[in-house]
């Protein structure tokens, strides 16, 4: 069945990108509303914009999506992650600004706020995406690809040439409470020699060596260090996460990413959803659902029907 908050949460803090302060609050919303943001700023036009993957214009350092008037909403692959990784199908997220708050950079403020909040079931059925055949885009060396698999799978490669972050590799089925167990807490990372870089762009003006990992060949300048020691691998399998969230329902396949980011992710998404041959809808059965990331990581603090 699909799931929604069982009360509203609110969140504030600044974008990491626009360095502009943003309150956000994130409201129960019925079966089949999907994940729906909502420009409280916004007048005179449709301030809705639904997250899905074709409404994706540019995903080049973070995941923006916008709607047909133009009003946008940036940085959400943190949200999105948390969302899925919660187990909540449906919700509406408001919000006074243009992008969502930054916070510690990683997925689990958003997540410990949905589970104090507790989950509320509802009357709708929840329908997946089943990966029939593999499907894959490339960039240079960079590749994604999702394949055939029994339930969601993560597998990520990255490789920088800072010792700090080096050659990494992770795998996981994302099933009952791995996100939260293994990559909710990882936080976005950058290089130091990008940040003076970004800046002077407009961007990472909300950034701060306690809501991002900077490195600097082999340091850490960030205080405390890691959190985990491959935690940079962590976290792009936390974006990938949310980015596959954009696919509008939960996906039952392997994600293999290599050197992969917002972009390709996105544009695995679109080669997908070109290849009607490559996936279909699939109702999910008790056992499916329970093998999917968010499962029974926030109990349900009621049973109703909507």
């Amino acid at each position: 069945m699909q799931t929604t908050l069982a009360k509203s949460v609110a969140f504030s803090g600044v974008g990491l990108h626009s360095g502009a302060p943003v309150e956000m609050h994130v409201h129960p919303a019925p079966a089949g509303h999907g994940i729906v943001f909502r420009r409280t700023d916004v007048t005179g036009v449709n301030p809705r914009v639904p997250a899905l993957w074709d409404r994706v214009p540019n995903a080049t350092l973070c995941t923006l999506i916008e709607n047909e008037d133009g009003v946008q909403v940036s940085t959400i692959e943190h949200l999105m992650a948390a969302l899925v990784g919660a187990g909540i199908h449906n919700a509406l997220i408001a919000l006074n600004a243009g992008e969502v708050p930054i916070l510690d950079g990683s997925s689990a403020p958003f997540v410990d706020a949905f589970c104090k909040a507790g989950l509320r079931q509802l009357a709708g059925e929840l329908r997946a995406i089943r990966i029939l055949k593999p499907v894959e885009v490339r960039n240079g060396e960079a590749v994604a690809r999702l394949e055939p698999a029994a339930s969601l799978e993560i597998d990520f490669q990255i490789d920088f040439t800072d010792a700090a972050i080096g050659q990494q590799s992770k795998r996981l089925k994302m099933a009952n409470g791995a996100f939260v167990r293994e990559l909710m807490d990882s936080r976005t990372f950058c290089r130091l020699a990008d940040v003076d870089a970004m800046q002077e762009n407009g961007l990472a003006l909300g950034g701060t060596f306690e809501n991002a990992v900077v490195v600097d060949g082999d340091k850490v300048l960030s205080p405390g260090g890691l959190r985990h020691a491959d935690e940079p691998v962590r976290h792009k399998m936390l974006d990938a996460l949310g980015d596959l969230a954009l696919a509008g329902a939960p996906i039952l396949g392997r994600y293999r990413g290599n050197r992969a980011g917002h972009a390709m992710t996105n544009n695995l998404l679109r080669a997908l959803f070109e290849r009607p041959d490559a996936w279909c809808w699939e109702t999910c059965s008790p056992a499916q659902a329970y093998s999917l990331p968010g499962a029974g990581v926030c109990r349900a603090e009621a049973l109703a029907s909507a």
